[in-house]
C-alpha cells in the first residue's frame, strides 16, 4: 500500500508540472503576439456570415414596361427587316414585278397545261401550245385595239372639235356666269404654257422612251419567267423548299399549295370580273354612240386588275370621252352605266367570285394598293392585293400548323405513357 500511494503522488506531481509548463508556454506566446501588435490583443475570429445575393435589376422594372420593351425591340427588328426588303425590291423592282406578273399569268395558264399534259402531250409540248395560244390571243387583242384607234382617229378629231364647241356653248349658257373672254383667256394660257414648256415636254418624251424600254424588258422577262414556271414550276418549288430550315420546312411545304390556290382563285376571279365590267360598259357606251367603244372596253378590262382605283379611273375615261364627243347628256348616261356596273361588281361579282377564295378586308385592299403604287407605280398597285391575299393565307396556315404541332407535343407523352415533364424527340416528318 505505501508503494501505491507513492506512485500516485508521483503521477499527480508530474501532471501538475506539465500543466505549469503549458501555462508558461501559453503566457509566452501571448506576450510575443502583444509585442508584435504593439500591446493590443488580437480580435476574436468569428465565422463569416453568408452574403445575401444582389437583387435582380429586371425585378425592379414593372411587368408592363418589360412586356412593352420586349415587344418594342422585336418590332424594331421586324421594321428594319421590312425596310431593307423594300429597299432591295425598289432597286430591282422591274425584275420583281416581272416575276410576280409571271406568277399571275402562270396561275391562269397552268390548269390548261395540266389538262393538255393529262390528255397525252408531254409537259414541254403542252407548255409551248398554251404559251403560243395565250400570246397569240394577246397579240390579236392589241392589234384590234390599235386598228380601232387608227380607224376612228380622223372622225375622232372632228368630234373632238365639235365637242369642245358644245362644251364651250354649255359653259356660256350655264348658271356659272362664264364669259367668252374667260374661256379665251384659259385657252391662251394653256397655249402659252405649252409653248414655254417645250424643254420639259422634250425631257418628258425622253423619259417616256426610257419607260418604254423598261416596259419591253419587263415583258420579255415576264414571258421567259412564265415559260419556265409552266414547264418546271414543281421542281423550282422543291428547290426553294431546300432554302428553308429543316424544322420549318413541313409547315412551309404545306402552306405552298394553299398559297398557290389562293393566287389562282384571285387571278381567275379578277379576270372574270374585269371581263364582265369591260363587256357591260363597252356595250353600254357602244349603244350610246360613244366612239372608240372597243379600245375603251380594253382599257377598262386592264384597269380592273387594280382594285378600286382602276375601275374609277377607267370609268372616268369613258365619261370624259363621251362628254367631249357626244355632249353632257350622253356623258351623264355613260356615268350612270359605269355606276350601275360598279354596283353590280361590288355587291354581286366580288362577294360571289372572290369572296370565298380571297378574304381580305377592304381597308387592307386600299392600303395595299396605295403602298404598291407608292413603291412601284401602276405595277405595284396591280400586284399588291394578290400578294396581301397570299401572305394572309400563308400566315393563317402557319399559325394553325404551329397550334397543331403544340397540341401534338402535349398529346404524345400521354399516348406513350411518358411524364409531362419529359421531352419527346421527334423528327419534322413525324410532326
Amino acid at each position: 500500500m505505501p508503494r501505491i500511494h507513492g506512485w500516485l503522488d508521483r503521477v499527480k506531481n508530474g501532471a501538475a508540472t506539465l500543466g505549469e509548463r503549458r501555462a508558461q508556454a501559453r503566457a509566452g506566446h501571448v506576450a510575443d503576439q502583444e509585442a508584435m501588435t504593439g500591446g493590443e490583443r488580437p480580435a476574436e475570429i468569428r465565422p463569416a456570415r453568408p452574403r445575401k445575393p444582389d437583387p435582380d435589376p429586371a425585378a425592379a422594372v414593372p411587368w408592363s414596361v418589360r412586356v412593352a420593351a420586349e415587344a418594342g425591340w422585336r418590332f424594331l427588328v421586324l421594321a428594319a427587316a421590312v425596310w431593307v426588303l423594300m429597299r432591295v425590291i425598289g432597286s430591282v423592282r422591274l425584275v420583281v414585278l416581272a416575276f410576280v406578273v409571271a406568277l399571275l399569268i402562270t396561275a391562269l395558264l397552268e390548269p390548261t397545261v395540266s389538262r393538255l399534259h393529262r390528255s397525252g402531250l408531254s409537259r414541254g409540248l403542252a407548255t409551248a401550245v398554251t404559251a403560243i395560244c395565250g400570246f397569240l390571243v394577246l397579240g390579236l387583242v392589241a392589234w384590234f385595239v390599235v386598228w380601232q384607234v387608227l380607224d376612228n382617229l380622223d372622225s375622232l378629231s372632228g368630234r373632238l372639235q365639235d365637242g369642245v364647241e358644245q362644251l364651250k356653248q354649255w359653259l356660256l349658257d350655264s348658271p356659272f356666269h362664264v364669259t367668252e373672254q374667260q374661256i379665251n383667256d384659259v385657252a391662251k394660257n394653256l397655249s402659252d404654257a405649252i409653248g414655254t414648256s417645250t424643254s420639259q415636254i422634250t425631257s418628258t418624251g425622253l423619259q417616256g422612251v426610257t419607260v418604254l424600254a423598261e416596259v419591253l424588258t419587263g415583258m420579255l422577262l415576264t414571258m421567259f419567267s412564265t415559260l419556265f414556271l409552266l414547264y418546271d414550276g414543281r421542281r423550282i418549288w422543291q428547290w426553294t423548299l431546300k432554302l428553308v430550315p429543316a424544322e420549318a420546312r413541313p409547315g412551309v411545304a404545306s402552306a405552298g399549295p394553299r398559297a398557290w390556290r389562293t393566287l389562282t382563285a384571285y387571278a381567275r376571279g379578277t379576270m372574270i370580273v374585269a371581263f364582265i365590267d369591260a363587256l357591260f360598259i363597252g356595250v353600254g357606251i357602244y349603244f350610246l354612240g360613244v366612239p372608240l367603244a372597243v379600245p375603251i372596253g380594253v382599257v377598262i378590262f386592264l384597269s380592273s386588275f387594280v382594285p378600286l382605283v382602276g375601275a374609277v379611273a377607267s370609268g372616268a375615261i369613258a365619261v370624259v370621252v363621251a362628254l367631249v364627243t357626244q355632249g353632257v347628256f350622253t356623258a351623264l348616261m355613260v356615268l350612270l352605266v359605269v355606276l350601275l356596273v360598279q354596283q353590280l361588281e361590288g355587291h354581286v361579282l366580288q362577294p360571289f367570285i372572290l369572296g370565298q377564295a380571297v378574304r381580305v378586308h377592304p381597308l387592307a385592299v386600299v392600303l395595299a394598293v396605295a403602298t404598291g403604287g407608292l413603291v412601284a407605280g401602276i405595277g405595284g398597285a396591280v400586284v399588291a392585293v394578290p400578294l396581301v391575299a397570299v401572305v394572309n393565307t400563308v400566315v393563317g396556315h402557319l399559325r394553325a400548323h404551329a397550334g397543331e404541332e403544340e397540341q401534338g407535343a402535349k398529346a404524345v407523352p400521354a399516348l406513350e405513357g411518358e411524364g409531362p415533364g419529359q421531352p419527346v424527340d421527334r423528327t419534322p416528318d413525324e410532326s
